[in-house]
């Protein structure tokens, strides 16, 4: 199912989630962004087309401020994301440069959304970054959200963005191998779902469980973004990001994941 799914789609939107670009010490991970560059760059030589939202901006700034690291005040945290949000763009554009291609960046609140001429304007830019070779790169701007304008999660901010792109699958990349019955960092005998047939049903099936160490979202809002896509007929995977070379793996059948198809909205 999965490699049918990416060899189908020509517009494929990637999230990856700030545990996938974070190291073990909480910094960029410029090996993962290297790796993930190169297979970004051999799907669009073989005719796709991607769009990437991209979680990380306080996980950058912590790496280049960590005296900043334990202060919680909402204003030191949205001046480190303003910090971070510069050094993420950098990586990802350093991780890209070799391959001859460039990124856009792209910051986005709820407000945004909600707007139909904001809404217009961005599907605007969107289409012409990505007919010029032109990956845009999408965030929240945590900046300037507060809790009337904010986003909240990057799943969510994917689902919404790859339904204003009309993308053909939605790809959420995490530090999970797909959805369990319940977590699999904490129960040895989680069992894996490998496609979700029915949404409703899957949700009194699982236990949904927290957030993780980096990240803003957990499986509730994984499985949000799910309804959402498939409702507007985009296919979604849930795979594990940190798996060598991922993308290539889900492609070519070799990594599991857990495939949200269409007629899962029932």
């Amino acid at each position: 199912m999965i490699p049918s799914l990416i060899a189908h789609a020509r517009k494929i939107l990637i999230k990856i989630g700030s545990n996938t670009l974070a190291d073990r010490e909480g910094r960029i991970n410029h090996t993962f962004l290297e790796e993930f560059a190169a297979q970004a760059a051999a799907l669009i030589t073989s005719g796709k087309q991607l769009v990437i939202v991209s979680s990380g901006a306080q996980v950058a700034g912590l790496s280049t401020l960590g005296k900043w690291t334990r202060k919680q005040d909402i204003h030191y945290k949205q001046a480190l994301c303003a910090v971070g949000q510069v050094e993420l763009m950098g990586a990802w554009a350093a991780a890209f440069t070799p391959h001859g291609l460039h990124i856009a960046q792209i910051l986005l609140t709820r407000d945004d959304f909600g707007d139909s001429i904001r809404t217009l304007n961005m599907r605007n830019t969107l289409f012409t970054l990505v007919d010029e070779g032109i990956i845009p790169i999408i965030n929240e701007n945590d900046t300037v959200s507060v809790e009337e304008i904010k986003i909240g999660d990057n799943d969510t901010l994917a689902a919404q963005s790859a339904v204003l792109w009309s993308a053909d699958l939605l790809i959420l990349f995490s530090d999970i191998d797909g959805l369990y019955d319940k977590n699999p960092k904490e129960y040895p005998d989680a069992e894996p779902v490998r496609e979700v047939q029915d949404l409703a049903q899957i949700r009194t099936q699982i236990s949904i469980g927290g957030t993780n160490n980096f990240g803003t979202g957990g499986i509730a809002t994984k499985l949000d973004a799910a309804q959402r896509a498939v409702s507007y007929g985009i296919p979604m995977i849930l795979a594990h990001g940190g798996r060598p070379r991922a993308l290539e793996a889900l492609a070519a059948g070799t990594q599991q994941g857990t495939t949200f198809p269409v007629q899962s909205l029932r």
